[in-house]
């Protein structure tokens, strides 16, 4: 949970992935009930590689990172963010910073699917296990989720 010097906050894993702008969108529609902020997190790591790779001088995967935080908040809410929204780009595996984020949080909403691994599976590698690790309550948003009214800001079907 939160300390008692900081407000509630609502930590949402972003990957630009549709499923990461659902949540965002369910995140903004459940934090002023819980009288929380939320904090938008990506997260990004080095790619794997065996043996010896020389990274172009100006490679910058935490700007690319940073970059598709922004383009997925435009994307949510276009320019009406909302407010209490705090942006946060992390080095590390995405689930492991999610997963210490939760430790100061009210609740950790993440999309089920992201951008990797197998499209047929049910829950993506990461939202399987913030569910399983996380220190508060996650809410996994699935693909096309409703329930709470309209979406908060603009959908793809605007674009």
């Amino acid at each position: 949970m939160t300390s008692s010097n900081e407000s509630p906050r609502v930590v949402v894993g972003v990957d630009g992935s549709d499923s990461s702008i659902n949540a965002l969108r369910w995140a903004a529609r459940l934090a002023p009930g819980l009288d929380a902020g939320i904090d938008a997190v990506t997260s990004w790591e080095l790619p794997n590689t065996y043996g010896f790779v020389a990274y172009p001088e100006d490679y910058r995967p935490d700007v690319d990172a940073a970059s598709v935080l922004k383009t997925a908040l435009t994307d949510a809410f276009g320019e009406n963010l909302p407010p209490g929204l705090r942006e946060r780009v992390a080095k590390g595996n995405p689930a492991q910073v999610l997963t210490e984020a939760s430790r100061d949080a009210t609740m950790v909403v993440v999309g089920s699917r992201g951008r990797g691994g197998f499209a047929g599976l049910l829950l993506g590698s990461v939202s399987s296990y913030v569910a399983e690790h996380a220190a508060c309550p996650v809410l996994v948003i699935r693909r096309g989720a409703r329930g709470l009214g309209e979406p908060v800001g603009p959908t793809t079907a605007d674009r």
